[in-house]
């Protein structure tokens, strides 16, 4: 008579949260602002000013925009600003900065806002291996926001994580 196999990790009380279940829904967009630059290095405000009045920004419907310069202009904030303002009744966020940094300011802001009231007292994975561009520093933020709640944390899969933190026992 064969032995029952039993997977011990569906059993346990063992959480996974994986951040790519919370990957925003959307296009990624970066905007390089250089071609609205004479010669891709000076702004000249008038002219400025007229590439953001004569763009059609509605293509921008519900997308993440990220803002760059990709010459060494050295570019007012208020030039930005400007943009973002146009942009902001269409993208879902304008940030400046690279496609990197777009999705480390998504995912800090839903790690602030992620309730973790199931995780307390359960030790978590945090999964590793993600398809879509899940950021290091999220898992950074995940891991500190965890701390306080978990009984422990580790990375990776239920197969082979890595040890990162156990609560200590209390005396």
């Amino acid at each position: 008579m064969a032995e029952e196999i039993i997977n011990r990790v569906a059993i346990s009380k063992l959480k996974v949260i994986d951040l790519e279940d919370y990957y925003p829904k959307g296009n990624r967009i970066l905007f390089d602002i250089k071609d609205w630059l004479v010669e891709g290095l000076v702004l000249r405000e008038k002219e400025f000013r007229a590439h953001v009045a004569a763009h059609d920004w509605s293509q921008y419907q519900d997308t993440y925009v990220a803002l760059h310069c990709s010459t060494d202009a050295i570019v007012p904030d208020w030039a930005y600003m400007l943009i973002s303002i146009a942009l902001q009744p269409f993208s879902k966020v304008t940030i400046i900065g690279s496609l990197a940094d777009l999705e480390s300011i998504l995912y800090a802001d839903i790690i602030s806002n992620l309730d973790i009231s199931e995780f307390e007292d359960f030790p978590v994975i945090i999964k590793g291996c993600s398809h879509k561009p899940v950021p290091s520093n999220a898992l950074v933020l995940l891991s500190q926001k965890l701390k306080p709640v978990a009984k422990s944390i580790m990375f990776g899969e239920a197969c082979s994580s890595v040890p990162l933190y156990k609560k200590p026992k209390n005396k």
